[in-house]
């Protein structure tokens, strides 16, 4: 095992992707090395000393390719410090609660010991892959309520832990 974090996530059209990118900017800032990848080029976590692992939410779940990054490596993310990141809501209510995680994330956490779990505003913007995608757009239900500032204060209590800790 080694100090490399790896940021991986789920994502169908790019959006938990770019809040993985934005995760693994702050804790390199923070001096971290760090390794993003989407979830399925993930063949093992062996060599991370931390994971954070995102999901696109779509209809109440964790986007596919999350849930089985994690069923995949689960006895190896037990045994390091793992931080899980949801994206989804497409309005404003992720930046004025905290939105808890949906079910199947919640038993993950507490099998894992997950150390923290954020719910992060999403974005679903023209030219969106899939059909609830497309009838999210036609009804004026997209847009783009993804929050840096909070993605990057989240992150930094991350990288106090994984420093400090």
């Amino acid at each position: 095992m080694t100090d490399t974090v790896l940021v991986t996530y789920g994502t169908t059209n790019g959006s938990t992707a770019r809040i993985a990118e934005a995760v693994a900017d702050v804790l390199r800032k923070a001096g971290l090395t760090v390794e993003v990848l989407p979830a399925p080029a993930v063949t093992s976590v062996a060599t991370y000393g931390a994971v954070v692992v995102g999901g696109a939410l779509y209809t109440g779940r964790w986007h596919k390719d999350a849930r089985r990054f994690v069923r995949r490596h689960r006895h190896a993310l037990a045994e390091r410090p793992v931080w899980f990141f949801s994206s989804g809501p497409l309005d404003a209510s992720a930046s004025e609660r905290n939105i808890p995680p949906v079910r199947g994330v919640r038993g993950t956490m507490t099998r894992l010991g997950v150390r923290d779990h954020i719910t992060f505003g999403g974005c679903l913007e023209e030219g969106a892959r899939g059909r609830v995608a497309g009838m999210l757009l036609r009804s004026g239900k997209g847009g783009d309520f993804r929050d840096f500032g909070a993605i990057e204060t989240w992150t930094e209590s991350v990288a106090d832990a994984l420093t400090q800790g």
